[in-house]
């Protein structure tokens, strides 16, 4: 039950990330989606999904429908997910702008929510069917910033589209709630359908650079590489190279550019850019810094098989290679073994030195393959039900009315209500049903302890 010895050296770790972004065009999911999430690809060994969506059905009727209920999308995401063990993290939305966060359940102590945020920009900048919505966390101690945008759509806006970008940026601060400038964030992960178009060159040009795969002859006219060749800061976002053909638009159910009367010129409107913190060169003065904290791209593509939409998808696989600055989870939480539905569950926990408790913690019961946090079988408040408690260990106790009696099992989760996050897991455990204690066949007297 002790953490881990704070002077034990962490070991490097690799995580592998898939980032998604899709204007869907007001569409519902399609039936199959294993290629957008790369579910057939067995060596990608994924641990966390990051899904940007854009104009999402935000009709009337869907958005009231959607307060009160998860949005198709979610649940479609969520339904196919969790099957193999990714539970939704974190979400934001912002009409038709929409940004989730799937892990793997045994990241979820190392993952720390900090704060979520709109930012429209439509409309004299009230209006969000253009903007960006964000999410900022701490992953394994390191601050990293995600953000979906919708930026402002054709050819002639370029210069509207820059400004907006800035406006995005600028309204990250964070000086109340004691997070770094978004600048100073060890990661800025900056996706969505961005508008940018191709340049001076004519139609037939175009699609004849896209049917001969000459992608790299539309590059130089490209307005977010131009953009990039003049902006100091623009220019520290990196993006993979666009080895696949523009994303937009195309009519929809076919993989035809646009046939309408206005003939739009394709686009790679649809993009995925990172931002790694700058590192000051050290000197005899600057101590090196404490841990690797590298990014790199494994996979940058745009999946033409999906037809919902005049925008195709487009993805990012990278894996990110970082040493933990926190290399033990908070709480250490373990059921009491054997655990059977003849009493109440009784549940051991520790504390680590520096975690501060608060009344309105709890710890919920789940089984394997939950969706979100509150995907819960039962829960208890950490204060209630106790059992005992002491500097290191506590004991609290679930009612075993509670528990539905069944063979599939089950985790603990700890959830704390100062940090808004997951600080602790046990490990999976099964609840054991009222047959598994047999009376002795023998009916011998038994030893008691």
């Amino acid at each position: 039950m002790e953490a881990m010895n704070p002077r034990t050296e962490p070991r490097c770790r690799t995580l592998s990330i898939h980032v998604v972004t899709w204007n869907v065009a007001s569409a519902a999911p399609p039936p199959d989606l294993s290629d957008l999430l790369q579910l057939s690809n067995l060596n990608l060994n994924l641990d966390i999904y990051v899904i940007g969506l854009q104009e999402l059905n935000c009709g009337i009727m869907s958005l009231l429908s959607d307060t009160a209920f998860e949005d198709p999308w979610s649940s479609y995401f969520m339904d196919v997910l969790s099957p193999l063990s990714f539970v939704k993290v974190s979400s934001v939305r912002m009409q038709g702008l929409l940004l989730l966060i799937f892990a793997k359940y045994q990241h979820l102590p190392f993952i720390q929510v900090l704060s979520t945020k709109s930012t429209p920009t439509g409309l004299f900048g009230y209006w969000g069917n253009k903007g960006g919505v964000n999410i900022f966390l701490k992953l394994y101690g390191y601050y990293v910033s995600i953000i979906n945008c919708h930026l402002p759509p054709h050819m002639a806006n370029n210069d509207q589209r820059l400004e907006h970008f800035d406006r995005i940026l600028e309204m990250q601060n964070f000086e109340a709630q004691d997070i770094p400038n978004i600048l100073d964030h060890d990661l800025i992960l900056w996706f969505g359908d961005m508008n940018f178009r191709i340049e001076d060159f004519g139609l037939h040009f175009v699609r004849e650079s896209i049917r001969n795969q000459r992608y790299s002859d539309l590059w130089e006219k490209d307005q977010l590489s131009i953009a990039k060749r003049h902006d100091p800061l623009l220019r520290e976002f990196q993006e993979g190279s666009l080895l696949f053909p523009p994303t937009y638009k195309f009519d929809k159910n076919s993989n035809n550019y646009d046939t309408s009367e206005k003939k739009r010129k394709p686009a790679w409107t649809d993009r995925i850019l990172w931002r790694l913190k700058r590192q000051s060169q050290t000197n005899s003065h600057t101590p090196a810094l404490p841990a690797p904290f590298a990014l790199s791209l494994r996979s940058y593509v745009s999946h033409m098989v999906y037809t919902v939409s005049d925008h195709k998808p487009v993805t990012c696989t990278f894996d990110l290679e970082l040493k933990p600055l926190v290399s033990a989870p908070l709480i250490a939480l373990l059921p009491e073994i054997p655990c059977t539905m003849e009493s109440d569950m009784l549940i051991s926990y520790s504390l680590t030195t520096d975690f501060l408790s608060s009344p309105w913690d709890w710890i919920g019961l789940y089984k394997v393959g939950l969706r979100h946090i509150n995907d819960y079988v039962s829960y208890v408040w950490v204060r209630d039900n106790q059992v005992s408690f002491s500097d290191r260990l506590n004991q609290v106790y679930i009612n075993i009315s509670d528990i539905p009696e069944t063979e599939d099992p089950f985790l603990l989760f700890y959830y704390s209500n100062n940090l808004h996050s997951v600080v602790g897991i046990s490990k999976p455990f099964k609840i054991q049903p009222f047959s598994f204690l047999e009376e002795d066949p023998l009916d011998e007297a038994q030893p008691q302890i």
